[in-house]
């Protein structure tokens, strides 16, 4: 009888170490139960909630540039921004997930702040440009908070594709904001201030 005792108690023990290097079950469990999981998933359909309305606000953005410059910059990062939501919804399939969108008052709040500048400035301006070049760098430094604190919680919880793939868009959201800031110190914001 001790030898079964001691059998089965070295057991217990190897199915916990097996549990404890499990990166996904590491710290917490079973992930996909877990409140942080959820919270994340909720999250992950409220950025896309964000970019799927992106990209339809960013043509509107692109027609009321002046300078072609900005406008090729819009348009650039509508294409982008379809990549983002493409990206999400394979985040999504890999967390067994269905791709849903939940509203996002961050990115409405930022769209409408956008659409404001339109209508209080003065087209063919580039005070216009300005401001919309403020809007658009606004949307892109909630993004780059959003993806990477995402990406952050996505490898603490062991999802390394996911963070893969969260990573990649971080990295353009990055990219877009300093191709913005280079459009704006290039001449527009030098020009506004002079009209």
């Amino acid at each position: 009888m001790a030898t079964t005792t001691k059998t089965s108690t070295t057991k217990s023990t190897a199915t916990k170490a097996e549990k404890a290097s499990s990166p996904k079950a590491g710290k917490t469990g079973k992930m996909e139960d877990s409140e942080f999981h959820k919270f994340f998933v909720d999250e992950l359909k409220d950025i896309y909630w964000a970019e799927k309305h992106l990209v339809k606000a960013l043509p509107k953005m692109k027609k009321a540039a002046t300078s072609p410059e900005l406008a090729a910059a819009f348009d650039k990062h509508t294409q982008e921004t379809q990549v983002h939501i493409e990206t999400l919804e394979q985040v999504f399939e890999l967390l067994g997930e269905k791709a849903s969108a939940k509203k996002c008052d961050a990115m409405e709040g930022l769209l409408e702040e956008a659409e404001g500048i339109i209508d209080d400035t003065d087209s063919g301006t580039l005070i216009r440009d300005a401001g919309l070049i403020l809007a658009a760098q606004k949307v892109e430094h909630y993004e780059i908070a959003t993806y990477g604190t995402l990406r952050t919680f996505a490898q603490n919880m062991g999802h390394t594709d996911v963070v893969e793939l969260l990573q990649q868009t971080l990295d353009n959201e990055k990219a877009t904001d300093v191709a913005l800031t280079q459009v704006a110190e290039s001449f527009i914001n030098e020009q506004a201030a002079e009209e």
